[in-house]
């Protein structure tokens, strides 16, 4: 089997798994409870919580453990907008987010909140004059997301972070999911007050997640209950999964740096291989991109009879984003980026992790030449 669908998410470590099932059989108290065995568990989360500040370098304060991407971009976007209101009701974003991200400003449209999308160009790169020239007394929030998650252009975060600086009533937020391990930030440096994390998308486990806060930041909460996570997210903590993700976000970082360099090679050949291949266009741009996605369409050609043609080899992509791509409709980013209707409606994702290969990727285009040859043929 080779699993090139990294993107839609990782196999956890081994090491993250066992990690897991410990703190599940041994230490399995409510961390809220006052006894004993709920001492146990609230120490171990709160080492996973200084863990993961350490390795983010930022304070064990200003880090809250939540379900994963979608919830984080929910709680910062809906806490900000809702609790500064009477400030002004205008947010800037991109018209190439995650779906936790758009569907969040659709709602928040209907509650009044007027949204403004930004263009981006044909590598899907937003431009930071855009954002200032959007902005208005009114703004509250620009909301940008930090490497796009179909065609992995990587947005200039440095630069809007510094222009951000001189409006200081305006926060910024960052979907940093598609980024760990592959793209470093500096949430300090880059003005960053809101940054939404998922274990999954870094070999940890699904439902886990974490959302950064700016020290001295105000969020409303969207959960109400026992005042869990200091009161920002109500509900028993996953210990257990928390514990996890700090595990697997340490081993993550630590591969990282001779990760991203094999992953740029396997990168390179994929897209070399491509390029032989007739009807191919490539989406993904030569410059400025994260080290693990090419997007691609074969001409003519829907992408989801192509990936499940690839399954017969036991090779395994995807088409958009995993959580839109069940729609059957034409990639909204490719789409923005000016890709004609029928390109965008065949676009393929191969998106890579640390332990891949050269020699799955040359697996890879061969089955890719192969199908595209006797797909060709059957469809004219």
């Amino acid at each position: 089997m080779i699993y090139f669908d990294n993107s839609a998410t990782t196999k956890p470590y081994k090491e993250v798994l066992e990690s897991f099932i410990t703190v599940s059989s041994n230490y399995f108290g409510n961390p809220s409870s006052l006894h004993g065995i709920g001492g146990q568990a609230e120490r171990l989360l709160t080492q996973a919580r200084e863990q993961v500040a350490s390795l983010l370098k930022v304070k064990p304060s200003e880090v809250y453990f939540t379900s994963g991407g979608t919830e984080s971009n929910n709680m910062a976007i809906k806490g900000a907008a809702l609790l500064n209101r009477k400030k002004g009701n205008h947010i800037i974003t991109s018209s190439i987010e995650h779906a936790s991200v758009l569907a969040v400003m659709e709602q928040l449209a209907g509650e009044g909140f007027d949204i403004t999308y930004l263009p981006v160009d044909q590598d899907g790169r937003v431009s930071v004059d855009d954002v200032e020239k959007a902005i208005r007394k009114e703004t509250i929030l620009v909301s940008i997301m930090q490497v796009n998650n179909e065609v992995g252009t990587i947005q200039p975060i440095s630069e809007i972070g510094d222009m951000l600086k001189r409006y200081s009533s305006i926060l910024f937020h960052v979907d940093s999911v598609q980024a760990v391990g592959k793209v470093p930030l500096s949430l300090y440096a880059n003005k960053v007050d809101f940054c939404s994390f998922s274990a999954h998308k870094f070999h940890g486990l699904k439902g886990t997640g974490v959302l950064y806060v700016r020290e001295g930041v105000r969020l409303l909460p969207l959960l109400s209950g026992g005042n869990q996570e200091r009161k920002m997210r109500s509900g028993t903590e996953n210990v257990a999964g928390f514990v996890a993700m700090a595990k697997a976000l340490r081993m993550t970082l630590e591969k990282s740096k001779q990760g991203i360099t094999d992953m740029r090679k396997i990168q390179t050949s994929l897209r070399k291989g491509l390029a032989d291949i007739e009807g191919v266009r490539i989406h993904t741009p030569l410059e400025g991109t994260a080290p693990h996605i090419v997007n691609f369409s074969i001409e003519g050609i829907k992408s989801e009879v192509f990936i499940h043609a690839l399954e017969q080899e036991e090779v395994f992509v995807s088409t958009t984003s995993a959580c839109s791509s069940k729609k059957k409709s034409p990639s909204k980013t490719l789409l923005s980026m000016g890709v004609p209707d029928k390109l965008a409606d065949s676009s393929i994702r191969i998106s890579l992790t640390f332990d891949n290969t050269e020699a799955e990727a040359s697996a890879v285009i061969t089955a890719i030449k192969k199908y595209a040859n006797q797909l060709r043929k059957v469809m004219k």
